[in-house]
């Protein structure tokens, strides 16, 4: 049986005090409706319908551009009249043979796993009820258990009595039900309540009376079903999220020098034996080979890191490529295009973009490296920058294997300078630079033949 998953997401989230719709909130910097939309998604969902309603066109822009190839179908509710009237508008764009998950753009992190188990637990023709145990069940409907254990129907707290009050088991809003079921049930809601609103909840007491039994499930975890409302909410989730993300990293493997000073805001891959201190952030897709050692304050984003490599304290990593045995940092600056050969070298406040960097190269310390094909064991001094932009276009600076470039050196694009070539300190480079020989520049471009580098004593 196919499923349709409807996805509530029309509040405005007044609590949240702030211009954007409720659901656009970040929760490890994504929006919070993406969050539970990749989850339906991954459930092989047949189609998604999201019902929106505040700042429709803004939820709609954001959504459309991380999920361009979903199959979302979009419902407008207009009037927001209750749980029951949302999903009455999604209606129309249900398949009759599909069975219907209901979920919430506010409740982000319902896992897969649970929800494959509620819809496992429920018989395909019946009603089913994700529910939860609280201590403290207040503001949440209470689960009315029949004397054979049955849900008979869900009351919210508003129209409770002082017995149903005491209930704990409570409804968490997440329901599966055949779609031509809701198509029947939908339509005979009631808004005599205290709220004036078309609950969803009441189709619990219209299945009973059709004769259609009603499954309640229990949750195990309740983070899963925990819902958003304004910011402290939000700040809570962010961190019961980033706790899981530490506890899936060190299950890898991975050393944590404080579990709860690290932020995973995408996906991250660890070998073995990595160690990750203080205040780092992933943002993206991270892959981490083995042995690999993170320092603190740094920002890795889209980048993939190979075996026995070092980032330094404060160091920034954007779409960067470093093979094994690097080194870099600290507050170093690997941009986009940045690739990192075997057992390259990157230092402090040296940025790096658009650049191959070879084997065994090296720039130290204060540096700009953008648009460079460097070869391997090259030596780039402090103070040097590639000039790769005309206020144009952008030109390429090739630099040949084993080449010496002293400090305060300005490298003027398109340029090439040859193998074993050396470039006095404070040179600017308009020219090619000869193999195996000594440029300078301090007033006047100069080769000077036969002259041999300096060697070690």
């Amino acid at each position: 049986m196919k499923l349709d998953v409807v996805i509530l997401a029309a509040g405005k989230g007044t609590r949240m005090k702030s211009f954007l719709p409720k659901v656009l909130q970040p929760l490890a910097k994504r929006p919070l409706l993406s969050h539970i939309l990749e989850t339906s998604l991954s459930l092989n969902a047949h189609k998604v319908a999201i019902v929106f309603g505040h700042g429709g066109d803004q939820v709609q822009s954001q959504i459309k551009k991380e999920f361009s190839d979903a199959p979302i179908a979009w419902v407008e509710q207009q009037q927001q009249l209750g749980t029951g009237h949302a999903v009455s508008q999604a209606l129309p764009v249900l398949d009759d043979d599909a069975r219907a998950l209901i979920l919430y753009g506010d409740v982000p992190l319902t896992s897969i796993a649970t929800l494959v188990g509620f819809q496992d637990s429920v018989p395909k023709d019946q009603l089913g009820v994700l529910t939860i145990e609280m201590a403290v069940p207040t503001g949440y409907g209470r689960i009315i258990r029949g004397e054979c254990g049955q849900v008979v129907r869900i009351v919210e707290e508003k129209d409770a009595s002082v017995a149903e009050k005491a209930v704990t088991e409570v409804n968490t809003g997440i329901m599966v039900a055949p779609a031509a079921r809701l198509k029947e049930w939908l339509p005979r809601l009631s808004s005599n309540n205290a709220q004036g609103e078309y609950y969803l909840t009441d189709i619990v007491k219209l299945a009973n009376e059709g004769g259609v039994a009603v499954q309640a499930v229990l949750v195990d975890d309740p983070m899963e079903v925990e819902g958003v409302n304004d910011k402290r909410q939000l700040a809570k989730l962010e961190r019961l999220l980033q706790a899981k993300h530490a506890n899936h990293l060190m299950a890898m493997g991975a050393t944590l020098a404080d579990p709860a000073r690290v932020d995973v805001r995408g996906q991250v891959e660890v070998g073995s034996d990595c160690f990750i201190d203080v205040n780092v952030v992933f943002e993206g897709r991270v892959v981490l080979g083995n042995n690999v050692e993170i320092g603190p304050n740094c920002l890795i984003k889209d980048s993939v890191i190979g075996n026995n490599t070092t980032i330094k304290a404060n160091s920034m990593l954007d779409n960067a490529r470093l093979a094994d045995h690097c080194d870099v940092g600290p507050f170093a600056r690997l941009r986009p295009g940045a690739e990192l050969a075997s057992a390259a070298r990157v230092g402090n406040f040296v940025e790096v973009k658009n650049t191959y960097l070879g084997a065994h190269s090296k720039a130290n310390h204060l540096a700009y490296l953008g648009d460079c094909e460097i070869g391997t064991e090259v030596n780039v001094g402090a103070g040097t920058i590639t000039c790769n932009y005309d206020g144009v276009n952008k030109h390429k600076t090739r630099i040949g294997d084993g080449a010496f470039i002293g400090s305060n050196s300005s490298l003027v694009a398109p340029l090439e300078i040859g193998a074993g070539a050396t470039i006095g300190a404070g040179s600017t480079i308009t020219r090619k630079a000869e193999a195996d020989a000594l440029t300078v520049t301090r007033a006047k471009q100069t080769t000077i033949e036969g002259w041999r580098r300096p060697t070690k004593k």
